[in-house]
């Protein structure tokens, strides 16, 4: 990859939409698209975090939409941006997710069921239907949907979260096939992965959690960012549908 005296990467001329990016995962992918040339639009409920997150990233390769995922208003500004900038949407990743509550689902509140299910699934959906006919209809593009094991089995006490995310494994599936052959849809199911969301699963006993995957260790937000990147390239250009399991070999553990 050739640099330019400021030594940034080439432009790729290629434009992505990365939510829930100000931090962890979503800003993992997002450094890692920025890293190869791409430009990306990044959104998050806190403006000052997202404002941090394009200064790290470089303002010249970098925008933020402050907002709420699951607002459509905001759904909307977010691509609408994305074109008058830059001109394009070549890629999007729905990464912001929520999960509120840990407890069994029998005694789940279902106002939050909803709203988890809003912010996990019908915004990636809305999203999906707008760059979609913003600019992938015409031109191609990509998708990536970020998913979690959670939703390949069960996950005590994030039920809700993980019904949600198998929502999103099936959402890809049923983008792909109607997106085809101009789009490509694929999702990514991580493990634990080391950020402020996920913390509560792993603060204080960080090496008892790592204990359980043959890795040795824990995600951190970079194995995400390849991955996507991966997937959002001329090299994964015959995948599509699938579900990449990034977990450590954690699920090689789930029969002993």
């Amino acid at each position: 990859m050739t640099e330019q005296a400021n030594g940034l990467p080439e432009p790729s001329g290629k434009v992505a939409l990365v939510t829930g990016a100000s931090r962890g995962i979503g800003y993992g992918i997002a450094e890692a698209l920025v890293a190869r040339g791409d430009r990306v639009v990044i959104t998050g409920r806190n403006e000052d975090a997202l404002k941090e997150a394009v200064e790290k990233l470089g303002a010249e390769r970098a925008l933020g939409v402050a907002g709420k995922a699951h607002d459509e208003a905001h759904q909307a500004v977010a691509v609408e941006r994305a074109m008058e900038t830059f001109g394009r949407v070549d890629y999007l990743v729905n990464n912001a997710g929520t999960n509120p509550v840990f407890g069994p689902i029998a005694d789940l509140d279902l106002g939050v069921a909803r709203k988890v299910f809003e912010t996990n699934v019908i915004s990636a959906l809305g999203l999906a239907q707008r760059t979609w006919h913003a600019w992938q209809k015409e031109n191609g593009g990509a998708i990536v949907n970020i998913a979690s094991i959670a939703g390949l089995s069960a996950s005590p006490f994030i039920g809700a979260y993980g019904i949600s995310k198998a929502a999103m494994i099936n959402l890809t599936q049923q983008l792909a096939h109607e997106f085809a052959p101009l789009v490509r849809v694929n999702s990514i199911a991580p493990a634990v992965i080391k950020t402020k969301f996920a913390a509560a699963l792993y603060e204080d006993r960080e090496e008892e959690a790592a204990a359980a995957y043959p890795m040795a260790r824990l995600g951190v937000p970079e194995d995400i960012g390849g991955a996507a990147a991966f997937l959002l390239s001329d090299a994964a250009g015959w995948i599509t549908g699938q579900t990449l399991v990034v977990d450590g070999g954690l699920f090689l553990n789930a029969g002993a």
